[in-house]
């Protein structure tokens, strides 16, 4: 039996019991990796449609695709099991059964932003323009993803009574207890952050622009929204969410990062997209001759 079954939301005059699984014959569906999924697709059109924007290509875009998501995945898993060790200290073998559940979505940044470095070495293209438009297609899974925390009814915050707080009512002890519902403050914050930056990418002047951005805004939403939450991870033997700690340094260095780089002048070739569309020109020209 699950521990949380209704979700109201007292403020709005709404009161929910969502499936978390449904079955498609002999399948199993489970709508919480069916949500990542659906986002992480969404993503990768949005990544495909303005991939020439950044230099790049659809055909790049899937491929990188089946380079980085490995390492999301995996470097999520790790992230998540090196801080919560005392789960797994006396099975270490299960820190390996990813299917039952434990990432985290910082993990998953590091790893993709790896990933990222490993394709665009291998194929010999901007890393900083390809962190630009994997920055954005970020956004777009996360916003979505989050979801998939309702559905499952976790990643909520801690006790409230504002006008947006979540019930959940306890099967165990039949009574509801309202929180903030962090992972809907999270999506929408992730949603605005993907809309602004979509933007302002058309306007930037370098290449690493977008990324210091994503960083910055990020960064900015978790480091408020993960004091908020009851089910942090924290650094062993301290009282710090790593997170927390993680996305508000991020944030600083991506400012000042942000703030030192706009006092400089850019040319166009600051932008890898430019020397692309120079190199065809001046090949182009070099044929017709």
């Amino acid at each position: 039996m699950y521990r949380f079954t209704t979700i109201s939301f007292p403020g709005l005059g709404l009161e929910l019991d969502p499936i978390r699984e449904f079955s498609l014959g002999p399948l199993t569906v489970h709508l919480y990796g069916a949500i990542i999924a659906f986002g992480m697709i969404l993503a990768v059109i949005y990544g495909m449609k303005r991939s020439e924007q950044f230099g790049l290509n659809e055909d790049l875009v899937l491929d990188g695709v089946l380079w980085i998501a490995p390492f999301a995945i995996l470097c999520a898993r790790i992230y998540y099991v090196a801080f919560s060790w005392e789960m797994y200290a006396d099975n270490p073998i299960s820190a390996l059964y990813i299917w039952e559940g434990g990432i985290a979505i910082y993990g998953a940044v590091l790893g993709a932003a790896l990933g990222v470095a490993v394709f665009c070495r291998l194929k010999k293209i901007s890393i900083l323009a390809t962190l630009d438009m994997v920055s954005i297609c970020f956004l777009i899974g996360q916003a979505i993803g989050r979801w998939g925390n309702f559905f499952n009814r976790e990643a909520f915050g801690a006790e409230t009574e504002s006008f947006f707080r979540m019930g959940l009512y306890n099967t165990y002890t039949q009574t509801t207890t309202y929180h903030h519902p962090t992972f809907l403050y999270e999506s929408v914050w992730n949603a605005l952050g993907f809309v602004l930056l979509h933007f302002l990418s058309k306007k930037r002047r370098y290449d690493g622009q977008v990324a210091l951005g994503y960083a910055a805004w990020y960064g900015l939403g978790r480091a408020m929204i993960e004091g908020l939450r009851t089910d942090s991870l924290y650094i062993p033997g301290t009282g710090i969410r790593v997170s927390q700690l993680l996305a508000a340094a991020s944030c600083a260095a991506a400012v000042i990062a942000l703030v030192y780089l706009s006092m400089k002048p850019h040319g166009d070739d600051a932008l890898f997209v430019n020397r692309v569309k120079n190199k065809e020109t001046t090949e182009g020209e070099d044929h017709h001759e």
